[in-house]
């Protein structure tokens, strides 16, 4: 079923943006899309002018930043959960 359609926006470089609405209405689609689990049936994701297909998914992957609804914490301190996202972070980095 098709579950997005007609749907267009900019985000500026350095821009946050906030997905929200009811279950089912696409949030979810629309992150999967961009981070390439699978492509769009029609027209296109452009970062920078360049079609997101056109680009190697782990270079794409990369550059996008993702803060979930339901966070998770590991078991250990929070100074290594938020290093998580950049294990060679150093303390300095990190406190930052």
């Amino acid at each position: 079923r098709e579950i997005l359609k007609d749907v267009s926006f900019t985000v500026q470089p350095g821009q946050t943006v906030a997905l929200v609405g009811k279950s089912g209405c696409g949030k979810s689609t629309l992150l999967r899309l961009l981070f390439r689990f699978y492509d769009v049936q029609g027209g296109c994701i452009r970062i920078d002018g360049q079609d997101i297909s056109k680009v190697k998914q782990l270079s794409l992957r990369a550059h996008i930043g993702v803060v979930p609804q339901d966070t998770v914490l590991f078991n250990d301190n929070i100074r290594d959960n938020i290093r998580y996202g950049r294990i060679s972070a150093s303390d300095h980095e990190v406190e930052a």
